[in-house]
């Protein structure tokens, strides 16, 4: 059976079904469409937690910790605003002279891309 949410209000009535012997647990299955495994992982989590829906909290905090947080990247933007020809390598510095932030250049271009900030073109003179 392909992967699909159940919503959490199904997991109990089928749970209250089970426990108040209303229903056989074939019944149940045929009812609420899960598999067997499904069913047993919601009647272990509720017994182990008392609810239904795992909490994950492991899946909150997924990927790297953000260089540059909502706070930063304003600061930045500001400084692209009044120094529009300045280079990565100066603002770079700029962060880590103002906000005592150590970036990469390349942390700065990608948050900029992100923000819409447009390519500089760079003329041989």
């Amino acid at each position: 059976m392909p992967f699909r949410k159940i919503s959490r209000d199904v997991k109990l009535a089928a749970i209250r079904l089970y426990e108040r012997e209303l229903l056989g647990l074939p019944d149940i299955l045929d009812c609420c469409g899960f598999s067997e495994r499904t069913w047993f992982r919601i009647l272990k989590l509720w017994r182990e937690t008392g609810d239904v829906v795992n909490p994950q909290p492991h899946r909150a905090l997924r990927g790297r910790v953000r260089a540059l947080d909502r706070e930063d990247i304003d600061c930045l933007m500001r400084l692209v605003r009044q120094n529009p020809d300045y280079f990565l390598d100066e603002f770079m510095h700029l962060l880590k002279t103002n906000r005592f932030i150590s970036v990469h250049f390349t942390t700065i271009f990608r948050e900029l891309e992100c923000a819409g900030v447009s390519y500089k073109k760079l003329k041989w003179i």
